[in-house]
């Protein structure tokens, strides 16, 4: 059962070393599973990359450490996914709270559809944003102020279109704004954001796809030269040909570096 911080009682959601139970969307964490099998599945490549190399497996088993890195991989390329997916979450959320509000629904009221909104979208409701709508809601049904569960959940999120909408939705609640107004534009505002994200992240990742066939490319291409002239390929795999071999996996290393630095564009 999922616990949560009130403002007016002891932080029972915290474990014995103070940390809140609430999801933090600024990391990931890996099971033991997914690290093992990060592991291994980045051992294996590495073995087989070097034995393509080198046709040598003690070589080959010199590259295989390298492997423990993989679960750092792992873990940037599903914490990025999560963001994306609470990022378009969000996004929803706003248009179905702008359009309750417009229609003279209550703030908790539309924070209640907007849960039903996104269980249309997503009917498993398995998504974070509809988890975080119900935390919200049952907030509110123990008395808590709306903004203040918006702002836990700014924080925990640590997205700035997060952040600048809960700080307008707790300006114009307490000063007595037009907050179906306010929640309109800022929902358009920060929509059309989000639609100029998706369309860069789309550009881009037509581009990392580029950049991952050049990288297979070279391999693609000795494994070719290995399968049909091993006799042109045997000087490689011996004397000078292995310091050539290593030469040519570093540079292959360094350009998969700045490929990736390039495509690393935050959004």
């Amino acid at each position: 059962m999922l616990k949560i911080k009130f403002a007016n009682e002891k932080p029972k959601e915290a474990d014995s070393r103070g940390h809140s139970l609430l999801p933090d969307y600024t990391v990931y964490e890996l099971t033991l599973v997914q690290k093992t099998l990060a592991i291994a599945v980045g051992g294996l490549l590495l073995f087989g990359v070097g034995y393509l190399f080198y046709h040598h497996w003690i070589l080959s088993l010199l590259l295989m450490p390298g492997g423990l890195y993989a679960p750092r991989m792992l873990r940037s390329y599903l914490l990025k996914r999560r963001r994306s997916l609470l990022n378009l979450q969000f996004k929803q959320t706003l248009f179905s709270l702008s359009s309750s509000l417009s229609a003279g629904r209550s703030v908790e009221n539309a924070f209640r559809e907007a849960v039903q909104d996104l269980r249309m979208l997503d009917p498993e409701g398995g998504g974070d944003m509809i988890s975080e709508l119900n935390i919200i809601c049952t907030r509110m049904e123990y008395g808590q102020p709306v903004e203040e569960a918006l702002r836990d959940f700014s924080e925990r999120a640590g997205m700035e279109d997060i952040e600048r909408f809960a700080d307008v939705f707790t300006v114009c609640k307490r000063t007595g704004g037009d907050l179906v107004e306010v929640v309109r534009r800022t929902s358009t505002i920060i929509g059309e954001k989000l639609d100029i994200q998706q369309d860069i992240a789309v550009s881009i990742s037509q581009k990392k796809l580029e950049a991952k066939a050049l990288l297979i490319s070279p391999l693609i291409m000795v494994i070719f030269m290995s399968l049909t002239a091993g006799d042109y390929m045997e000087p490689m795999y011996t004397g000078a040909g292995i310091a050539i071999s290593t030469l040519a996996l570093v540079a292959l290393f360094l350009c998969y570096l700045w490929t990736t630095k390039i495509m690393d564009i935050p959004l």
